[in-house]
């Protein structure tokens, strides 16, 4: 056996997975849980000890599943929720809590910042992609602004996903695909944007505080002795870059070349694709992030999909399968009930204030079934919008790879297929962003141990390898149904435009 152990270090959670690069198995898995602090302004943080103690946690449980001996695991790959904001001192001391992607205390910052930028239009042109709140850019500036005292002694900027990597090797670097939600970072160019930084801080601190980049296939070190021995590793396991989140589960959904969307049908909704050039959207809607292998990763996301079916399954006191009981009577446009799914707000479109809205009713097809197609329904016009922003870049759906909880439900699926008109499947394995740490792990260790190798094709290999569809799942569009939901879609949009007519279709 060859062994390599993926890590991915979420809001929630942290989940480990142990797989061996031989056979192309999962041998173990492992989970533990964060707590969060809360607090009604916005404020959304947690401790580094949080994520360390979890860590041993998930990873002692993925080597008992396993049934190995940790000493023969020989790499690491971290994938970390993207845009937090870890404050080291020269010593490495964690100078305040880490303020994470959900963080919205900081959206006077941003909207400062952005203004500076010379507003959406600058931050595009700068940046290529638009700062927005969640960044990590706005945290900084909140930082320096509430604590003086702490930023005289910050030394080093890290993601959550880099200090993990500082925690288990010393080393404070960080890798372009994470870089790409600072709010820093030129992504056309991969490098620290040094004027955007200057408005935040003209004195040099935070220029020199940005960590080094590393390409995604290099290793950056490996084990301190201390975090060997809290993980029962030997001290030449190696630590490759790993990278944020959603660009590890670009890499564990197979998404590492064109025409293949990642889908997230979860508590909100995330779309991505990999592109082998830098994606600038005329829209502020498309992140244009880095990829985790050397390319681009546009990603849109929505704030209501499983989140807005759930309040419609507990207003008519449902389960989950109760809800797909109700589902599957219903037909495709719900009878003509059209609902705005926005109990969040939104993010694409960008409505931050809206309100969930019911249209269209009458005595005849205000049913149970109904509602709940058409809460589903409108959550996937939601991503369709999505979707018709990346055909505007170029960017083609050939096939959509599912994820989150909706994606269980059979006829979720179908409307999936149906609305997008695209073939659409579930992966074999759900935890795709710790897969993709591991998957980087091994491509960094071979990579570093031959030569004459090509990096692209030993990733697409490695990909091959452990990337599974699970092909019962898999739906394809019908053809006739496909034509009307391009009807009912439209008459989506034109109700999007009533109650909000500043939104451009």
């Amino acid at each position: 056996m060859s062994l390599y152990a993926g890590i991915d270090c979420g809001t929630q959670g942290t989940k480990v997975v142990i797989v061996d690069s031989e056979r192309g198995v999962i041998l173990g898995e492992g989970s533990a849980s964060h707590r969060l602090i809360s607090d009604s302004n916005g404020r959304r943080e947690q401790e580094v000890d949080w994520w360390t103690d979890a860590l041993i946690t998930a990873f002692q449980q993925a080597v008992a599943q396993a049934d190995i001996n940790a000493l023969d695991i020989k790499a690491l790959g971290i994938s970390g929720q993207q845009h937090g904001f870890v404050a080291l001192d020269e010593q490495g001391q964690v100078l305040h809590p880490v303020k994470l992607w959900c963080d919205t205390e900081t959206a006077d910052e941003n909207e400062y910042l952005v203004k500076q930028l010379g507003g959406v239009k600058g931050s595009l042109d700068q940046l290529g992609l638009l700062v927005a709140t969640g960044f990590t850019a706005s945290k900084i500036l909140w930082f320096k602004n509430h604590y003086p005292e702490k930023w005289a002694r910050l030394h080093t900027v890290l993601l959550p996903h880099d200090y993990l990597n500082y925690w288990l090797t010393g080393e404070r670097v960080a890798e372009y695909g994470d870089a790409s939600g600072t709010g820093l970072l030129d992504v056309r160019t991969r490098q620290w944007d040094k004027r955007t930084v200057e408005l935040i801080d003209d004195s040099g601190r935070l220029w020199n505080a940005l960590p080094p980049l590393k390409s995604a296939e290099s290793c950056i070190g490996s084990l301190r002795a201390e975090a060997a021995e809290k993980l029962g590793l030997s001290p030449t396991t190696r630590i490759s870059t790993g990278g944020g989140d959603n660009m590890m589960a670009a890499i564990g959904s197979g998404n590492i070349a064109p025409g293949i969307v990642t889908m997230s049908l979860g508590t909100s909704g995330t779309l991505f694709a990999w592109s082998a050039e830098p994606v600038v959207s005329e829209s502020a809607m498309v992140a244009g992030f880095c990829s985790s292998n050397n390319g681009w990763l546009p990603l849109i996301c929505t704030m209501n999909v499983t989140s807005a079916s759930t309040s419609v399954q507990n207003l008519l006191s449902e389960d989950i399968a109760g809800f797909n009981t109700l589902l599957a009577q219903a037909k495709p446009g719900a009878g003509g009930v059209t609902m705005l799914p926005f109990f969040n707000g939104e993010r694409v479109p960008e409505l931050p204030h809206a309100r969930a809205s019911i249209h269209n009713l009458d005595s005849d097809n205000f049913t149970p079934a109904n509602l709940c197609m058409a809460v589903v329904e409108s959550a996937t016009y939601g991503l369709r919008y999505g979707i018709e922003l990346f055909r505007k870049q170029g960017i083609d759906a050939q096939e959509i790879r599912l994820t989150g909880g909706g994606s269980r439900s059979a006829r979720w699926r179908q409307v999936v297929a149906d609305v997008m008109g695209c073939s659409v499947v579930c992966l074999s394995m759900k935890e795709t962003a710790a897969l993709g740490g591991a998957i980087q792990a091994i491509w960094a260790t071979e990579l570093a141990d031959t030569t004459g190798t090509n990096a692209d094709e030993l990733l697409a290999r490695l990909c091959q390898r452990f990337v599974s569809l699970d092909e019962s799942t898999r739906v394809t569009p019908d053809i006739k149904v496909q034509a009307q939901y391009d009807e009912f879609y439209q008459n989506y949009l034109q109700q999007l435009q009533r109650v909000h007519p500043e939104v451009q279709l």
